[in-house]
Order: C-alpha cells, then structure tokens, then sequence
C-alpha cells in the first residue's frame, strides 16, 4: 500500500478482505515498524557528511537542495493518505 499507493479497497479486493480488516492489520504493522526495538536497530538518520559531494559542492544544487532532508540522503518515504 504505503510503496504503490494503493488504497484499502484494492488492497482488500486483491487479498479478499474487508476494508476494516486491511486497516486494523496495516496500522498494526505501521505500530510495529514505528516503535523499538524494530525502529531503533534499524532505523538510522543521515549525518550531515552523508550528502554526495557532488550536490554539496554545486552551486546550482546546493542552494536548493540543502534544506531537503529526506530528499538527498534517501529517507523520504511517499506515504498518499
């Protein structure tokens, strides 16, 4: 759901679940994926060294791009509600 944008009712049409169903279950495993130990062990944010050189260096990017977090170091997640 959160990766292609699907809503619940496609979701429960292609598992044959309800929409009740399909929502209990997804916010359980959004509970599980946003706390510890699970969030903790593997989740890590960038430091500020982890953007590319390339993009820092750049006069044409950096002004930007340099207040983006998420955008640069990989941790933005599309998330359609």
């Amino acid at each position: 759901m959160s990766v292609m944008g699907l809503t619940i009712r496609h979701v429960g049409e292609h598992f044959q679940q309800s929409n009740e169903t399909i929502s209990r279950y997804f916010c359980k495993i959004l509970f599980i994926l946003s706390s510890s130990p699970f969030y903790s062990t593997y989740v890590k944010m960038p430091g500020a060294d982890d953007i590319q050189p390339k993009i820092r260096g750049d006069k044409r990017f950096w002004p930007y791009f340099k207040d983006a977090i998420g955008v640069l170091d990989g941790s933005h997640i599309h998330a359609a509600p």
